[in-house]
């Protein structure tokens, strides 16, 4: 028998006290009472109308438009028939460009009561830009993935198409005219376009009807009976993992990639969502400040909005800070979405005078969370009682952590929320190994809420999940042993400016195309109302007088104004590693110390 000495016992409580006391991995899952629910889109209009009927389920008030959740139905049905007379079917994409309105919001929920996919773009995308979109979602592998992790909905012959339909407002017109000059020249429904040779429907939302193409009221009041009979009767045969949405985001290629979502994933997101902000306890009124293209503001706000019940008010077609805060007073808003930077205008805003706030009870955040002084001015000149911050990702349908309706001021302040229902969190280091709390590493997601796959992009999405079905996020995060999160930093080079992701490398192909530029490196510095801004260092040719005015000038009307860089260096050389790489923390240094930016942690959505 061995000999039991102190030294050994000694030793023994040494090791057990070591991990006894060591703090546990960064590891979390969040559990619910509530299953995950096995509906669609088309469906939720179904539920709302019955269960809301007369309430106000939507209120655009630079329109003057009003709509009950019964009336949202019968107009939605009515949009979602004219559009399969207008020669779209079901499996169809279709792509909304637009600023926030009615027509809009109608639109989206149309596609998904006609089975088709909506394609969200950005209503600032220039031509080549939006064109790029359409032409994206054409291509896909008939052949399904490979990877044992991913269960994509086998293609319909109508997935070897590209999108066949556009709607679009009509400030977009003269875009669409330079995408498509022979628009004019076209029968409705059967464009014959190089540049996009899918594309056979337009339709704009507003205005006169065009030459080519349909009105948008036209083709909901042309309707028939027999279409409108197919939109009823195929609501039982769309699948919740059917592909639902489409949008692009952020990567570390030249172009964005196309993000699928299932109607699964969005409105089992959407309703918990809804769920921890306590919208089912009473009628809320949501001033949705924020773009509806975004997923933020259709998945979070518009169909959180239809699950329990709220009304959704849409403000202004793109953000106003006068139109917001006449929003939340004359409709007595209890709830506002919007970014810090909204945020920061809005408490800027000097029209304070004889406005009564009474109702107004939360601030919703995403892109960053709101700083503490910011909260002091929101509880002061709104009489804000509550913030709450959203984080997530486009892939991740998109809300991964959500602050709590008991969150005390440290966590409704310094961190990104709690973990969702039905989500698996963690956090890894280099070699994938789960870190202990509090300590920094890559955030990994799986559950419910992970994208079904980028479009036409086998190997993207494959790069985005490590084994055993764990999404990468590309950030670097901290998680705390309550179960709340906060993001440091991020591992990818993408750079969010007031909520929009942009990725470098787009902006420095374009930059490369001018004649006189030799090597560009653009990156992201800290801002105070954005988070980042964008920062190109630019090297030119021998004997070239470009200025950044210049370069500026170059890239206006080729890429969107947001990701035209703030701020322009032209240098001598771009300073390198051994191995030839650029050394963009020298650069960022450089600039930060030029210009007297101070280093803050960047948050992003």
């Amino acid at each position: 028998m061995p000999v039991v000495t102190k030294r050994k016992i000694y030793h023994a409580l040494a090791v057990c006290y070591r991990q006894l006391s060591a703090p546990p991995p960064s590891y979390w899952h969040q559990p619910s009472a509530e299953p995950l629910l096995a509906i669609t889109v088309g469906q939720l209009v179904d539920s709302a109308a019955d269960r809301f009927g007369s309430r106000e389920a939507l209120v655009s008030c630079h329109q003057g438009v009003r709509l009950t959740f019964s009336e949202v139905k019968r107009r939605v049905d009515r949009l979602a028939a004219g559009l399969l007379d207008a020669g779209l079917r079901r499996g169809d994409r279709l792509a909304l460009w637009g600023g926030n309105s009615a027509e809009w919001y109608l639109a989206a929920l149309a596609a998904g009561r006609a089975g088709m996919v909506l394609v969200c773009a950005n209503p600032a995308y220039e031509v080549a830009e939006f064109r790029y979109c359409l032409n994206k979602v054409r291509a896909l592998a008939v052949r399904p993935l490979s990877t044992a992790h991913i269960h994509p909905t086998l293609p319909s012959p109508r997935d070897t198409v590209g999108a066949r339909g556009v709607v679009a407002a009509e400030a977009c017109y003269p875009k669409v005219l330079r995408m498509a000059p022979q628009l004019p020249h076209s029968p409705p429904a059967d464009l014959q376009c190089a540049d996009v040779p899918d594309l056979a429907t337009v339709v704009f939302m507003e205005g006169e009807r065009k030459r080519g193409a349909f009105q948008l009221r036209e083709l909901m009041d042309s309707a028939t009976r027999g279409s409108l009979g197919v939109i009823t009767n195929q609501q039982l045969s769309i699948q919740p993992d059917d592909g639902c949405n489409i949008l692009f985001t952020s990567g570390t290629t030249a172009k964005p990639k196309a993000a699928i979502l299932t109607h699964h994933n969005i409105i089992n997101n959407s309703y918990f969502v809804g769920k921890r902000m306590q919208f089912d306890e009473k009628h809320h009124r949501i001033c949705l400040q924020v773009p509806l293209f975004h997923c933020y503001g259709f998945c979070s706000g518009v169909l959180a909005a239809l699950h329990h019940g709220a009304t959704v008010v849409l403000p202004s077609l793109y953000f106003n800070t006068k139109a917001s805060l006449d929003a939340i007073e004359k409709e007595k808003c209890t709830v506002v979405y919007g970014t810090p930077t909204m945020y920061v205008d809005l408490v800027a805003e000097r029209d304070f005078e004889d406005r009564r706030f009474e109702t107004l009870e939360t601030a919703v955040s995403s892109g960053s969370p709101i700083s503490h002084p910011l909260f002091l001015e929101l509880k002061r000149k709104f009489g804000v009682r509550k913030v709450g911050s959203l984080y997530g990702l486009t892939e991740t349908s998109p809300v991964v952590f959500q602050s709590q309706p008991t969150d005390s001021e440290d966590q409704m302040l310094n961190t990104v929320g709690a973990v969702s229902q039905h989500v698996e969190v963690k956090v890894v280091d280099e070699q994938r190994k789960v870190v202990p709390m509090g300590t920094v590493g890559e955030l990994c997601v799986r559950g419910y809420v992970t994208v079904a796959r980028y479009w036409s992009d086998e190997e993207s999405t494959r790069r985005l999940y490590y084994r055993e079905r764990w999404l990468r996020t590309g950030d670097l995060f901290i998680m705390r042993e309550d179960g709340y999160g906060k993001l440091v930093g991020h591992l990818r080079d993408r750079i969010i400016r007031d909520g929009e992701n942009i990725f470098p490398k787009e902006i420095q192909e374009l930059l490369e195309t001018h004649p006189d530029i030799l090597e560009t490196q653009v990156f992201g510095v800290p801002h105070e109302r954005w988070g980042q801004q964008i920062c190109a260092c630019i090297r030119l040719k021998r004997g070239s007088t470009l200025t950044s005015d210049a370069v500026r000038e170059f890239a206006s009307g080729k890429i969107s104004d947001f990701k035209i860089p703030s701020i322009i260096e032209i240098v001598d050389e771009l300073p390198r590693n051994p191995s030839g790489k650029i050394q963009i923390l020298q650069l960022r240094e450089a600039v930060m110390e030029k210009y007297g930016i101070k280093d803050v942690a960047i948050y992003g959505w």
